[in-house]
Protein backbone atom coordinates (compact mmCIF):
# COMPACT_ATOMS: atom_id res chain seq x y z
CA UNK A 1 0.00 0.00 0.00
CA UNK A 2 1.32 3.43 -0.92
CA UNK A 3 2.37 5.61 1.98
CA UNK A 4 0.80 9.01 2.70
CA UNK A 5 3.74 10.96 1.28
CA UNK A 6 3.45 9.20 -2.08
CA UNK A 7 -0.29 9.86 -2.22
CA UNK A 8 0.28 13.53 -1.44
CA UNK A 9 2.95 13.73 -4.16
CA UNK A 10 0.57 12.41 -6.78
CA UNK A 11 -2.28 14.60 -5.56
CA UNK A 12 -0.23 17.78 -5.87
CA UNK A 13 1.32 16.71 -9.14
CA UNK A 14 4.82 15.81 -7.97
CA UNK A 15 7.19 16.59 -5.11
CA UNK A 16 8.66 19.53 -7.04
CA UNK A 17 5.45 21.50 -6.55
CA UNK A 18 6.25 22.01 -2.88
CA UNK A 19 9.38 23.90 -3.85
CA UNK A 20 7.58 25.82 -6.57
CA UNK A 21 4.81 26.89 -4.22
CA UNK A 22 7.30 28.05 -1.61
CA UNK A 23 8.80 30.57 -4.02
CA UNK A 24 5.57 31.65 -5.74
CA UNK A 25 3.99 35.02 -4.91
CA UNK A 26 1.93 34.66 -1.75
CA UNK A 27 -0.91 36.87 -2.89
CA UNK A 28 -3.50 38.23 -0.52
CA UNK A 29 -2.56 36.09 2.46
CA UNK A 30 -3.95 38.66 4.86
CA UNK A 31 -7.22 39.29 3.06
CA UNK A 32 -9.48 37.00 1.07
CA UNK A 33 -10.54 38.27 -2.34
CA UNK A 34 -12.93 36.27 -4.46
CA UNK A 35 -14.05 36.47 -8.07
CA UNK A 36 -17.04 34.74 -9.69
CA UNK A 37 -17.58 31.10 -8.79
CA UNK A 38 -15.63 31.18 -5.52
CA UNK A 39 -16.84 30.73 -1.94
CA UNK A 40 -15.16 29.83 1.32
CA UNK A 41 -15.55 26.15 0.43
CA UNK A 42 -15.81 25.82 -3.38
CA UNK A 43 -14.33 26.94 -6.71
CA UNK A 44 -16.29 26.56 -9.95
CA UNK A 45 -14.37 25.94 -13.19
CA UNK A 46 -15.77 25.50 -16.70
CA UNK A 47 -14.83 23.24 -19.58
CA UNK A 48 -16.17 22.09 -22.95
CA UNK A 49 -15.35 18.71 -24.50
CA UNK A 50 -16.64 16.42 -27.29
CA UNK A 51 -18.55 13.80 -25.33
CA UNK A 52 -20.46 13.17 -28.56
CA UNK A 53 -19.86 13.87 -32.25
CA UNK A 54 -17.07 13.00 -34.72
CA UNK A 55 -14.17 13.13 -32.25
CA UNK A 56 -15.91 11.80 -29.14
CA UNK A 57 -12.89 9.57 -28.54
CA UNK A 58 -11.05 12.70 -27.32
CA UNK A 59 -13.42 12.95 -24.35
CA UNK A 60 -11.07 10.70 -22.35
CA UNK A 61 -8.84 13.77 -22.07
CA UNK A 62 -11.64 15.66 -20.28
CA UNK A 63 -12.82 12.68 -18.21
CA UNK A 64 -9.29 12.33 -16.82
CA UNK A 65 -9.47 15.92 -15.54
CA UNK A 66 -12.86 15.39 -13.93
CA UNK A 67 -11.59 12.23 -12.25
CA UNK A 68 -8.50 14.04 -10.96
CA UNK A 69 -10.53 16.78 -9.28
CA UNK A 70 -12.79 14.13 -7.76
CA UNK A 71 -9.67 12.66 -6.17
CA UNK A 72 -8.51 16.12 -5.06
CA UNK A 73 -11.88 16.79 -3.45
CA UNK A 74 -11.91 13.42 -1.70
CA UNK A 75 -8.56 14.37 -0.16
CA UNK A 76 -9.67 17.79 1.10
CA UNK A 77 -9.59 20.02 -1.98
CA UNK A 78 -7.10 22.83 -2.64
CA UNK A 79 -6.41 25.27 0.18
CA UNK A 80 -9.54 23.90 1.86
CA UNK A 81 -11.84 24.41 -1.13
CA UNK A 82 -13.48 21.74 -3.29
CA UNK A 83 -13.13 22.17 -7.04
CA UNK A 84 -16.31 21.86 -9.08
CA UNK A 85 -15.25 21.32 -12.71
CA UNK A 86 -18.37 21.72 -14.85
CA UNK A 87 -17.57 19.91 -18.10
CA UNK A 88 -20.18 20.27 -20.87
CA UNK A 89 -20.56 18.48 -24.19
CA UNK A 90 -20.01 20.60 -27.31
CA UNK A 91 -19.96 17.66 -29.76
CA UNK A 92 -16.86 19.26 -31.35
CA UNK A 93 -19.19 21.81 -32.95
CA UNK A 94 -17.97 25.44 -32.67
CA UNK A 95 -21.51 26.91 -32.48
CA UNK A 96 -22.28 24.50 -29.64
CA UNK A 97 -19.02 25.50 -27.95
CA UNK A 98 -20.12 29.13 -28.02
CA UNK A 99 -23.49 28.20 -26.50
CA UNK A 100 -22.01 26.06 -23.73
CA UNK A 101 -19.23 28.53 -22.91
CA UNK A 102 -21.71 31.39 -22.56
CA UNK A 103 -23.76 29.19 -20.25
CA UNK A 104 -20.70 28.48 -18.10
CA UNK A 105 -19.54 32.11 -17.96
CA UNK A 106 -22.84 33.99 -17.77
CA UNK A 107 -25.05 31.34 -16.15
CA UNK A 108 -22.84 29.20 -13.92
CA UNK A 109 -20.41 32.11 -13.41
CA UNK A 110 -17.28 29.97 -13.35
CA UNK A 111 -14.02 31.50 -12.19
CA UNK A 112 -12.25 30.42 -15.38
CA UNK A 113 -12.27 27.94 -18.25
CA UNK A 114 -9.81 25.08 -17.81
CA UNK A 115 -8.60 22.36 -20.15
CA UNK A 116 -11.24 22.66 -22.87
CA UNK A 117 -10.75 20.33 -25.84
CA UNK A 118 -10.12 21.20 -29.46
CA UNK A 119 -8.62 23.82 -31.74
CA UNK A 120 -11.64 24.86 -33.81
CA UNK A 121 -13.87 24.79 -30.73
CA UNK A 122 -11.57 26.90 -28.55
CA UNK A 123 -11.10 29.27 -31.48
CA UNK A 124 -14.84 29.89 -31.52
CA UNK A 125 -14.74 31.39 -28.01
CA UNK A 126 -11.22 32.83 -28.07
CA UNK A 127 -12.21 36.46 -28.60
CA UNK A 128 -15.35 36.21 -26.44
CA UNK A 129 -13.45 34.99 -23.37
CA UNK A 130 -10.78 37.66 -23.80
CA UNK A 131 -13.41 40.36 -24.18
CA UNK A 132 -15.12 39.10 -21.02
CA UNK A 133 -11.70 38.86 -19.28
CA UNK A 134 -12.26 35.22 -18.35
CA UNK A 135 -9.08 33.08 -18.24
CA UNK A 136 -9.02 30.41 -20.96
CA UNK A 137 -6.31 28.16 -19.59
CA UNK A 138 -4.33 25.06 -20.53
CA UNK A 139 -6.24 24.10 -23.63
CA UNK A 140 -6.25 20.63 -25.12
CA UNK A 141 -4.79 22.09 -28.32
CA UNK A 142 -1.32 23.10 -29.46
CA UNK A 143 -2.37 25.90 -31.81
CA UNK A 144 0.37 28.49 -31.96
CA UNK A 145 -2.09 31.36 -31.54
CA UNK A 146 -2.74 30.46 -27.88
CA UNK A 147 0.66 31.91 -26.98
CA UNK A 148 -0.10 35.55 -27.83
CA UNK A 149 -0.31 37.50 -24.54
CA UNK A 150 0.01 40.83 -26.33
CA UNK A 151 -3.28 40.41 -28.18
CA UNK A 152 -5.04 37.72 -26.12
CA UNK A 153 -3.84 38.11 -22.52
CA UNK A 154 -6.54 35.81 -21.08
CA UNK A 155 -5.66 32.69 -23.13
CA UNK A 156 -2.85 30.19 -22.56
CA UNK A 157 -2.26 26.81 -24.20
CA UNK A 158 -0.37 23.92 -22.63
CA UNK A 159 1.23 21.32 -24.96
CA UNK A 160 4.12 22.03 -27.33
CA UNK A 161 2.84 24.15 -30.20
CA UNK A 162 1.75 22.36 -33.35
CA UNK A 163 4.22 24.38 -35.39
CA UNK A 164 7.10 23.24 -33.19
CA UNK A 165 5.85 19.65 -33.55
CA UNK A 166 5.97 19.97 -37.34
CA UNK A 167 9.47 21.44 -37.17
CA UNK A 168 10.68 18.47 -35.12
CA UNK A 169 9.33 16.01 -37.70
CA UNK A 170 11.05 18.02 -40.44
CA UNK A 171 14.36 17.81 -38.58
CA UNK A 172 14.07 14.02 -38.42
CA UNK A 173 13.19 13.81 -42.12
CA UNK A 174 16.21 15.93 -43.10
CA UNK A 175 18.58 13.86 -40.99
CA UNK A 176 17.25 10.31 -41.45
CA UNK A 177 15.28 9.94 -44.70
CA UNK A 178 17.22 9.52 -47.92
CA UNK A 179 15.70 11.45 -50.82
CA UNK A 180 12.48 12.34 -49.01
CA UNK A 181 9.31 13.04 -50.98
CA UNK A 182 6.75 14.27 -48.50
CA UNK A 183 2.98 13.90 -48.60
CA UNK A 184 0.82 15.76 -46.09
CA UNK A 185 -2.66 14.85 -44.91
CA UNK A 186 -4.03 17.62 -42.74
CA UNK A 187 -7.32 18.43 -41.08
CA UNK A 188 -8.68 21.66 -42.52
CA UNK A 189 -8.39 23.71 -39.34
CA UNK A 190 -5.67 25.31 -37.23
CA UNK A 191 -4.54 21.91 -35.93
CA UNK A 192 -3.72 20.47 -39.32
CA UNK A 193 -2.56 23.75 -40.85
CA UNK A 194 -0.23 24.56 -37.94
CA UNK A 195 1.54 21.19 -38.01
CA UNK A 196 1.87 21.36 -41.80
CA UNK A 197 3.24 24.91 -41.54
CA UNK A 198 5.79 23.77 -38.97
CA UNK A 199 6.94 20.98 -41.29
CA UNK A 200 7.35 23.42 -44.17
CA UNK A 201 9.30 25.84 -42.00
CA UNK A 202 11.48 23.02 -40.73
CA UNK A 203 12.29 21.86 -44.26
CA UNK A 204 13.31 25.41 -45.10
CA UNK A 205 14.06 26.52 -48.64
CA UNK A 206 13.92 22.92 -49.87
CA UNK A 207 10.26 22.53 -48.82
CA UNK A 208 8.71 23.26 -52.26
CA UNK A 209 10.89 20.57 -53.80
CA UNK A 210 10.54 17.99 -51.02
CA UNK A 211 6.75 18.26 -50.49
CA UNK A 212 5.14 16.53 -53.47
CA UNK A 213 1.49 16.88 -52.42
CA UNK A 214 -0.72 18.25 -49.64
CA UNK A 215 -4.35 17.20 -49.18
CA UNK A 216 -6.87 18.23 -46.56
CA UNK A 217 -10.08 16.80 -45.14
CA UNK A 218 -13.00 18.09 -43.09
CA UNK A 219 -13.83 16.77 -39.64
CA UNK A 220 -17.25 15.75 -41.01
CA UNK A 221 -15.83 13.60 -43.83
CA UNK A 222 -16.68 9.91 -43.79
CA UNK A 223 -13.32 8.73 -45.13
CA UNK A 224 -9.85 9.90 -46.12
CA UNK A 225 -8.96 6.84 -48.24
CA UNK A 226 -8.85 8.80 -51.49
CA UNK A 227 -6.42 11.33 -50.00
CA UNK A 228 -4.00 8.59 -48.92
CA UNK A 229 -4.22 6.91 -52.34
CA UNK A 230 -3.52 10.21 -54.10
CA UNK A 231 -0.59 11.07 -51.83
CA UNK A 232 0.97 7.67 -52.52
CA UNK A 233 0.31 8.02 -56.25
CA UNK A 234 2.11 11.38 -56.19
CA UNK A 235 5.30 9.52 -55.27
CA UNK A 236 5.42 10.42 -51.58
CA UNK A 237 7.60 8.18 -49.40
CA UNK A 238 7.06 10.27 -46.25
CA UNK A 239 3.57 10.75 -44.82
CA UNK A 240 2.61 13.40 -42.28
CA UNK A 241 -0.75 12.60 -40.63
CA UNK A 242 -1.84 15.91 -39.09
CA UNK A 243 -5.35 15.13 -38.00
CA UNK A 244 -7.59 13.98 -35.15
CA UNK A 245 -8.07 10.47 -33.85
CA UNK A 246 -10.73 8.93 -36.11
CA UNK A 247 -9.01 10.06 -39.30
CA UNK A 248 -5.55 9.17 -38.00
CA UNK A 249 -6.68 5.56 -37.51
CA UNK A 250 -8.13 5.49 -41.02
CA UNK A 251 -4.92 6.98 -42.46
CA UNK A 252 -2.69 4.46 -40.71
CA UNK A 253 -4.81 1.55 -41.88
CA UNK A 254 -5.10 2.70 -45.50
CA UNK A 255 -1.43 3.63 -45.85
CA UNK A 256 -0.39 0.22 -44.48
CA UNK A 257 -2.75 -1.49 -46.91
CA UNK A 258 -0.90 0.34 -49.69
CA UNK A 259 2.42 -1.00 -48.41
CA UNK A 260 3.35 2.33 -46.83
CA UNK A 261 4.76 1.46 -43.43
CA UNK A 262 7.96 3.51 -43.23
CA UNK A 263 8.45 7.23 -42.63
CA UNK A 264 4.96 7.94 -41.32
CA UNK A 265 4.62 10.76 -38.81
CA UNK A 266 1.56 10.97 -36.59
CA UNK A 267 0.44 14.05 -34.65
CA UNK A 268 0.75 13.55 -30.90
CA UNK A 269 -2.93 14.35 -30.41
CA UNK A 270 -3.69 11.10 -32.25
CA UNK A 271 -1.01 8.87 -30.74
CA UNK A 272 -3.20 6.96 -28.28
CA UNK A 273 -2.50 3.23 -28.49
CA UNK A 274 -5.97 2.40 -27.19
CA UNK A 275 -7.91 5.08 -29.06
CA UNK A 276 -6.13 5.18 -32.44
CA UNK A 277 -3.49 2.54 -33.02
CA UNK A 278 -5.57 -0.41 -31.84
CA UNK A 279 -8.57 0.51 -34.07
CA UNK A 280 -6.15 1.00 -36.98
CA UNK A 281 -4.50 -2.37 -36.26
CA UNK A 282 -1.35 -2.53 -34.16
CA UNK A 283 0.53 -4.24 -36.98
CA UNK A 284 -0.55 -1.53 -39.41
CA UNK A 285 0.67 1.20 -37.04
CA UNK A 286 4.11 -0.35 -36.43
CA UNK A 287 7.01 1.91 -37.38
CA UNK A 288 5.02 5.15 -37.03
CA UNK A 289 6.83 8.07 -35.40
CA UNK A 290 5.23 10.68 -33.15
CA UNK A 291 6.08 13.26 -30.51
CA UNK A 292 5.80 12.25 -26.86
CA UNK A 293 5.90 14.14 -23.58
CA UNK A 294 3.91 11.82 -21.30
CA UNK A 295 4.98 8.40 -20.05
CA UNK A 296 3.42 5.37 -21.70
CA UNK A 297 2.23 3.18 -18.78
CA UNK A 298 2.26 0.10 -21.06
CA UNK A 299 5.99 0.49 -21.72
CA UNK A 300 8.00 -1.89 -19.46
CA UNK A 301 10.65 0.80 -18.96
CA UNK A 302 8.25 2.56 -16.53
CA UNK A 303 7.29 -0.55 -14.54
CA UNK A 304 9.22 0.66 -11.49
CA UNK A 305 8.32 4.33 -11.86
CA UNK A 306 6.50 5.81 -8.84
CA UNK A 307 4.49 8.24 -10.98
CA UNK A 308 3.22 5.43 -13.21
CA UNK A 309 2.36 3.22 -10.21
CA UNK A 310 0.32 6.05 -8.71
CA UNK A 311 -1.27 6.77 -12.08
CA UNK A 312 -2.44 3.18 -12.40
CA UNK A 313 -3.84 3.28 -8.86
CA UNK A 314 -5.64 6.55 -9.68
CA UNK A 315 -7.05 5.02 -12.85
CA UNK A 316 -8.32 1.95 -11.01
CA UNK A 317 -10.16 3.97 -8.35
CA UNK A 318 -11.30 7.13 -10.13
CA UNK A 319 -11.46 6.26 -13.83
CA UNK A 320 -11.79 2.46 -14.07
CA UNK A 321 -13.18 2.56 -17.61
CA UNK A 322 -10.06 4.39 -18.82
CA UNK A 323 -7.29 2.44 -20.55
CA UNK A 324 -3.63 2.72 -19.45
CA UNK A 325 -2.82 2.62 -23.18
CA UNK A 326 -4.71 5.86 -23.87
CA UNK A 327 -2.16 8.71 -23.89
CA UNK A 328 -5.00 11.24 -23.68
CA UNK A 329 -5.50 10.27 -20.03
CA UNK A 330 -2.03 11.16 -18.65
CA UNK A 331 -2.15 14.21 -20.94
CA UNK A 332 -5.45 15.38 -19.45
CA UNK A 333 -4.33 14.47 -15.95
CA UNK A 334 -1.16 16.57 -16.30
CA UNK A 335 -3.21 19.56 -17.44
CA UNK A 336 -5.50 19.15 -14.41
CA UNK A 337 -2.45 19.06 -12.14
CA UNK A 338 -1.17 22.27 -13.72
CA UNK A 339 -4.57 23.87 -13.15
CA UNK A 340 -4.45 22.74 -9.52
CA UNK A 341 -1.03 24.33 -9.10
CA UNK A 342 -2.32 27.68 -10.35
CA UNK A 343 -5.21 27.54 -7.87
CA UNK A 344 -2.78 26.62 -5.11
CA UNK A 345 -0.55 29.59 -5.92
CA UNK A 346 -3.55 31.92 -5.87
CA UNK A 347 -4.02 31.29 -2.15
CA UNK A 348 -7.06 33.30 -1.01
CA UNK A 349 -6.83 35.83 -3.85
CA UNK A 350 -9.08 33.86 -6.15
CA UNK A 351 -9.82 36.49 -8.76
CA UNK A 352 -9.62 36.13 -12.53
CA UNK A 353 -6.77 38.65 -12.62
CA UNK A 354 -4.69 36.72 -10.10
CA UNK A 355 -5.45 33.42 -11.83
CA UNK A 356 -3.76 34.82 -14.94
CA UNK A 357 -0.85 36.22 -12.91
CA UNK A 358 -0.22 32.81 -11.36
CA UNK A 359 -0.69 30.96 -14.66
CA UNK A 360 2.09 33.20 -16.02
CA UNK A 361 4.29 32.45 -13.01
CA UNK A 362 4.92 28.70 -13.17
CA UNK A 363 8.53 27.88 -12.40
CA UNK A 364 10.20 24.53 -13.13
CA UNK A 365 7.00 22.62 -12.44
CA UNK A 366 7.55 18.86 -12.66
CA UNK A 367 4.62 16.46 -13.00
CA UNK A 368 4.72 12.71 -12.34
CA UNK A 369 3.43 11.55 -15.75
CA UNK A 370 5.65 13.81 -17.86
CA UNK A 371 8.85 12.37 -19.29
CA UNK A 372 11.87 12.86 -17.01
CA UNK A 373 13.52 16.23 -17.49
CA UNK A 374 10.43 18.06 -18.68
CA UNK A 375 9.57 21.15 -16.66
CA UNK A 376 6.75 23.62 -17.14
CA UNK A 377 7.67 27.29 -17.18
CA UNK A 378 5.67 30.39 -18.04
CA UNK A 379 6.13 34.15 -17.86
CA UNK A 380 4.36 37.41 -18.57
CA UNK A 381 5.46 37.19 -22.21
CA UNK A 382 5.73 33.39 -22.38
CA UNK A 383 2.36 31.64 -22.72
CA UNK A 384 3.82 28.31 -23.93
CA UNK A 385 4.01 26.16 -20.75
CA UNK A 386 5.37 23.01 -22.43
CA UNK A 387 8.50 23.39 -24.50
CA UNK A 388 10.12 19.94 -24.38
CA UNK A 389 9.27 16.63 -26.01
CA UNK A 390 10.88 13.52 -27.46
CA UNK A 391 10.34 11.53 -30.61
CA UNK A 392 9.05 7.97 -30.28
CA UNK A 393 8.51 5.04 -32.66
CA UNK A 394 5.71 2.50 -32.26
CA UNK A 395 7.07 -1.06 -32.13
CA UNK A 396 3.70 -2.80 -32.46
CA UNK A 397 3.06 -2.79 -28.71
CA UNK A 398 4.14 0.54 -27.23
CA UNK A 399 5.94 3.78 -28.06
CA UNK A 400 9.74 3.51 -27.84
CA UNK A 401 11.58 6.78 -27.26
CA UNK A 402 14.05 7.96 -29.90
CA UNK A 403 17.12 10.10 -29.38
CA UNK A 404 17.25 12.82 -26.77
CA UNK A 405 14.87 15.36 -25.31
CA UNK A 406 14.17 18.17 -27.78
CA UNK A 407 13.26 21.76 -27.10
CA UNK A 408 10.54 23.45 -29.10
Amino acid sequence: MRDAATRRAFLTGGLAIAAVSATAPRAALAQKTYGPGVTETTIKLGQTAPYSGPVAIAATFARAQTAYFQMVNDQGGINGRKVNLISLDDAFSPPKTVEQTRRLVEGDEVLFMAGSVGTATNSAVHRYLNTMKVPQLFLGSGATKWGDPGNFPWTMGWPPSYQSEGRIYAKYVREHVKEPRVGILYQNDDLGKDIATGLRLGLGEAAPKLIVKELSHEVTDASIDSQIVNLRAAGANVLLIATTQKFAALALRKSADLGWSEHRFLAFISSSVAGVLTPAGLDKAAGTITLQFVKDPTDPRWSGDAGVRDFLAFLKKYYPEGSPADSQIPYGLSIAQTTAQVIRQCGDELTRENVMRQAANLRNLELPMLLPGIRINTGATDFFPMKQAQLARFDGKSWQLLGEMLSS
